[in-house]
């Protein structure tokens, strides 16, 4: 009965159509025989395609595939393992959905009779239970399979909608993406969050003879899976200043909207207003700075009057001159405070009496 019904819906909502707009080629220009010579192995990456709020969300599918290997796309089950299949938890996709190959270095497709259908590029390739002829994909190209049922509410019943990467090249770091880390780093570490790994390969580097230039640069880690905060990786900063991965955090936020820092113990609302102007935070930058430039000039004064008054007893001991006294002292002003000293501090007489 479900699959009358996905074949009924599939027929009404996606009629079969020829669109001049899809790439098709004869059976006889595409057939998987006679291949030809052989070539490098082509990559696809398939990642979800995210259109609405309810589309189903996979792992990431990457391949490397040689002229002649057939990826058989269907359901998911537990007994049709194989690395040559790719499935999906999904009741709207049939056990034998769909079928990918390459000739040449390029990516094909065909329906392979399923009740739900198989869109490229929001085209049928073919009626309900008939096969399709080969089509041509592309790099960027979105391919559905099946079409929702009963709305989609329940994520079993939602159709895959995926983005076809087609070898594309690996992601390189790059000098902007290094520096987006570094700001992003230098934001939420605190000064003195240096981990005794750190310490650790600092001392290591000295014993290797390797540059001490590199002393000052601490890797960050994150505290859940104690593996290093790197570039391309998504990254949750708490309200605390604390970063982890986002992988190592997402269990954490099961409490969500309340979050409760594993390093700190700090409790955080994450449903908290975020509604600050640029402007106000150009004040809270204003702010600090004035208190940093307070703390500077009193930690200044501070160490000049120490250094002052070791110059005052220097000239009460005679020893020295006081460095803050333009010209040598007056002895109306020393000759006093010496023999107050003198008769405090040398005369035991003075001082029980």
């Amino acid at each position: 009965m479900l699959t009358a019904a996905l074949a009924s819906t599939a027929t009404s909502t996606r009629p079969f159509t020829t669109s001049s707009e899809t790439r098709n080629l004869s059976d006889s220009d595409s057939s998987r025989e006679n291949v030809g010579p052989e070539v490098a192995p082509s990559h696809l990456r398939i990642v979800p395609h995210l259109d609405t709020s309810r589309s189903l969300v996979f792992t990431v599918v990457e391949r490397d595939v040689t002229d002649g290997t057939l990826l058989k796309i269907g359901r998911f089950t537990d007994k049709y393992a194989s690395p040559t299949r790719i499935t999906f938890k999904s009741k709207v996709v049939s056990r034998g959905h769909a079928e990918l190959w390459t000739k040449n270095g390029k990516f094909y497709i065909r329906d392979t009779k399923s009740s739900s259908g198989t869109f490229l590029n929001h085209v049928r390739l073919s009626p309900p239970n008939q096969e399709s002829r080969p089509f041509l994909l592309s790099d960027g190209d979105v391919v559905q399979l099946g079409v929702d049922y009963q709305g989609g509410t329940e994520e079993i019943y939602r159709c895959v909608k995926m983005r076809l990467e087609i070898n594309r090249p690996a992601q390189k770091t790059t000098t902007f993406s290094l520096n987006t880390f570094q700001s992003l780093r230098n934001m939420t570490t605190p000064p003195n969050n240096v981990s005794i790994l750190d310490s650790a390969m600092a001392c290591r580097g000295d014993n290797d003879g390797s540059n001490s230039d590199d002393q000052g640069l601490h890797v960050e880690e994150c505290c859940i899976c104690l593996y290093a905060l790197a570039p391309f990786q998504s990254l949750f900063v708490a309200p605390c200043s604390h970063t982890f991965h986002y992988k190592c955090a997402r269990p954490l936020l099961v409490n969500h909207p309340g979050f409760l820092c594993p390093l700190c113990r700090s409790y955080a609302d994450l449903d908290a207003s975020v509604a600050v102007e640029a402007s106000e935070v150009m004040e809270m930058y204003k702010k600090e700075k004035e208190q940093a430039a307070a703390a500077a000039a009193t930690s200044a004064s501070s160490g000049i009057m120490a250094t002052s008054a070791t110059g005052l007893v220097n000239t009460k001991t005679n020893e020295a001159v006081t460095q803050d006294a333009p010209g040598p002292a007056s002895p109306t002003d020393s000759a006093p405070i010496h023999l107050d000293i003198t008769s405090n501090a040398s005369s035991p007489t003075s001082s029980n009496s």
